[in-house]
Parts: C-alpha cells; structure tokens; sequence
C-alpha cells in the first residue's frame, strides 16, 4: 500500500477526531473537527434512516485505521512493526505502542522540534538529525533510553526549525524525554508507559484485528 498523498483533514474526518496531522492548523479554529464540534454543540442530530450497526469487525478495523493514521505509516510499515512487537515478552499492545514512539520521526516530534510526524519525516530523511552525533535519515530508526536526539549543527540556522525550537521551549514534553531548546536537542530518559502516550485508541482492539 503506497503513503496516501491526499488531504490529511479528510483522514481526520473519516476518524471523527484529531489526529494532529496538520500542524497549527490543528489547533486553530480552521480545524475540520473543531468546526463540526462547535456546529454539533448548536444543531440537533438530523432525522432520517439510522445507519447500520458497526460489526465487531469493522471496529477493531477502525481502531487500527484510527493508529496507523495518527502515525502517518502505511499499512505494510504498521503491519511490520505489529510483528516485531508481537515477538516481544509483555503485552503486545503495549508494546506496539512503544514501538512506535520510538520511532525517531515521532521523537523528533514530541521534541517540538517539527510541527506536525509528517514534517518530522521529511527532516529526518533530508538527515537534518543525528542520533548520539551519527546522522539518522531512517524514520523508522527506533532510539533507546540514553539516545540524545540533535538536529545537525547547519539545520540549527533554519528557519523552520527554529521556529519549533522556540515554541518548543514552552511546550510540555512527554515525561520520558527532556528536551533542551536552546541547543535543538533531546534526550530520551526511558520507554515510554503507557500513560505517557497520548495515541487516541484501545491498543487491544488492533491486536484482536491482527490476530484474527
């Protein structure tokens, strides 16, 4: 299955939540989702023909539909990485979950150092990071506690970056990473519990899904 490539508020639609895909966007009042809330808020649900039941299938299809997209991985990438986590000792979801936020474009993105894991891919394959000073260009490059996460000496001078860095600064990071704004860098402390990752699903859903 080939990344999708169209607009990322339909997706956010389609899953009737955020799921951060769009950068500022995603908290302005330009935001899709926040529009139909507020219009919800003054407008009754319309009469007419209610719609089908949802099977036990089409739910746990939408709670791993609902995952893949809040991580923006196409569907072999996310299939794999559910093997991998799958392999391990403890429970698969939570370690599917993990491994996902270890993946260095989410890292860089809970830094605050890109706006949005789309735009924190594009950084990490154009090498703008490094991982204990070696350049990264694989987004799916999992870091491990210890790791420090800094964008390269020359992309500290770009604009966009810098941006983030600043906003970052004032930013809550997640407890198991520290960041340090002024110097365009992170560190991670340890794996991440699962109260510590913010993902919108009930990871056990999807483990259903694949384990059918």
């Amino acid at each position: 299955m080939s990344r999708y490539i169209g607009p990322s508020c339909r997706q956010c639609r389609a899953e009737g939540l955020k799921l951060f895909l769009k950068a500022d966007r995603c908290y302005s009042a330009k935001c899709p989702i926040t529009k139909s809330e507020a219009a919800a808020k003054t407008t009754r649900m319309k009469k007419g023909r209610p719609r089908n039941k949802i099977s036990e299938y089409g739910i746990r299809l939408r709670e791993k539909q609902k995952l893949r997209r809040f991580y923006g991985m196409n569907e072999a990438q996310f299939h794999r990485m559910y093997e991998i986590a799958n392999k391990l000792k403890g429970q698969t979801g939570h370690n599917f979950l993990q491994l996902l936020e270890r993946r260095i474009d989410n890292v860089v993105y809970r830094l605050g150092l890109a706006g949005s894991r789309k735009q924190a891919r594009q950084l990490v394959l154009h090498g703008h990071f490094l991982v204990n000073g070696k350049r990264v260009d694989i987004p799916s490059f999992l870091v491990s506690p210890g790791d420090v996460v800094a964008a390269t000496e020359k992309s500290r001078t770009m604009a966009l970056i810098k941006e983030h860095a600043e906003v970052a600064a004032a930013r809550t990071t997640p407890q198991w990473l520290e960041v340090n704004a002024e110097k365009f860098e992170g560190k991670v402390l340890s794996l991440p519990g699962r109260e510590q990752i913010d993902a919108p699903v009930t990871e056990q859903l999807v483990v259903e899904f694949y384990a059918r």
